[in-house]
């Protein structure tokens, strides 16, 4: 084989290798050698080891001899483990992405991708917040209601001012409510026509409890002395009347209302506009403003206070309370349908707008649920109670009721306990 045969096989086997390794004898060849600048030379193998580089520039400029190439090729396999290039570097991060790609590869050829976790569908969840939402609504829908009955109540002429009271909390906790129903006009001071305590209990779950005290109840007044029950207003107001309770009965109130005709009537209109439905015991008509006839029938606010008031028989005021806590039994017990519901609060605002009391709404929506809900299971107690009492005569103050005081505490102290 002569030599131009050789040199042709070695380049042939320089060629193939050429495919494979980007070396730097395939860069040269690439330029066929044209660079005969020695600082471009030095540029092509900055990423060599700088005594590789020596080596290989001192065999180019020896020439192209077979030996000097093969020489060549020999020291750039070994700058390659020495020092690869970034090209390699690269090269080596590519196919570990390619690597990592074809992990994520399904079967036919699309990528799998990460698998998205199902979110669990939590109904309890969902009813919460639907709970949430009907809290709020109800809640906003209550508070608007509450302040259009209450301004519609302050634009009325007809309004009293509110009274001194200084209320006291229970030594159980409880804040009752005095209750007062009076037939004053035009401001003017007057005996109250009923007198009674709300008593709502801690709990929510407590039932309320009436005790409504008959006006002709012969009672110490403190700073005036021994006077029906009813006088106490006349002559202080709500706090005078407050103070009488505490000293005959230890009774406290932390809270007042104060009911007047006209109120009562706009009140049970508002909240009841097709009436209260009641079963009047017999027919009236002496010394009221409405003939009432016995038996079951829907009564408006007008015809109901009527009802309330009513006492000319031979009953006289026993007969009268009995029907006002009828009447306060019915409304609580009607309260509790859904349509009169919705109305509480238009008709709470309307009672605060028109009627002097010193209740907060915190009571107000603390409590206003659970006396509906208990409405039908509201307890009663008239005092005095039964065997407790007798009929005085007086040539001050008429006609009393001359009581026991220290039974009618115990049973008041009996019916709020159990």
């Amino acid at each position: 084989m002569n030599r131009m045969e050789k040199n042709r096989d070695l380049r042939e086997q320089l060629s193939k290798e050429e495919k494979n390794y980007d070396s730097i004898f395939s860069r040269r060849v690439r330029t066929n050698h044209s660079s005969s600048n020695p600082q471009h030379r030095q540029t092509k193998y900055n990423n060599v080891h700088p005594a590789t580089q020596e080596e290989v520039l001192a065999f180019e400029s020896e020439g192209t001899d077979n030996n000097h190439l093969l020489g060549i090729q020999n020291i750039e396999a070994q700058a390659r483990q020495q020092n690869p290039s970034n090209h390699e570097i690269n090269e080596q991060f590519s196919q570990n992405d390619n690597h990592q790609d074809h992990l994520h590869v399904k079967k036919n050829g699309k990528k799998k991708g990460k698998k998205k976790k199902k979110k669990k569908f939590h109904p309890f969840r969902w009813l919460l917040f639907l709970l949430l939402l009907i809290v709020l609504g109800v809640g906003a829908y209550s508070i608007h209601a509450y302040q259009k009955g209450y301004k519609e109540a302050a634009k009325d002429t007809h309004t009293q001012s509110k009274e001194t009271f200084h209320g006291v909390t229970s030594s159980d906790g409880s804040e009752n409510i005095l209750l007062i129903g009076n037939d004053s006009r035009d401001g003017e001071a007057s005996r109250s026509d009923t007198i009674m305590v709300l008593h709502m209990g801690n709990s929510l779950n407590s039932k309320p409890k009436l005790i409504s005290f008959m006006r002709d109840t012969y009672v110490n007044i403190p700073g005036v002395g021994y006077n029906k029950i009813n006088a106490s207003y006349a002559y202080g107001g709500a706090e005078l009347l407050r103070k009488t309770l505490k000293k005959n009965f230890n009774i406290d109130c932390k809270y007042y209302a104060l009911v007047d005709f006209q109120t009562f009537e706009k009140v049970i209109d508002a909240l009841f506009p097709d009436g209260v439905s009641i079963n009047a015991e017999k027919d009236m008509s002496a010394y009221i403003d409405v003939a009432i006839k016995k038996g079951q029938q829907k009564m408006n606010g007008f015809t109901l206070l009527q009802y309330a008031r009513f006492r000319m028989d031979e009953e006289g005021d026993f007969g009268r309370v009995r029907r006002q806590q009828q009447v306060m039994n019915e409304v609580f017990k009607q309260a509790k349908s859904l349509t009169t519901i919705s109305k509480l609060p238009y008709a709470a605002g309307k009672v605060m707008g028109y009627s002097p009391n010193n209740i907060p709404m915190s009571y107000i929506y603390k409590h206003a649920l659970a006396a509906a809900k208990n409405a039908s299971g509201v307890k009663r107690l008239s005092v005095p109670v039964d065997d407790t009492w007798t009929y005085g005569e007086s040539y001050t103050v008429g006609s009393y009721l001359d009581i026991d005081e220290q039974a009618n505490q115990k049973a008041i102290e009996s019916f709020l306990k159990n």
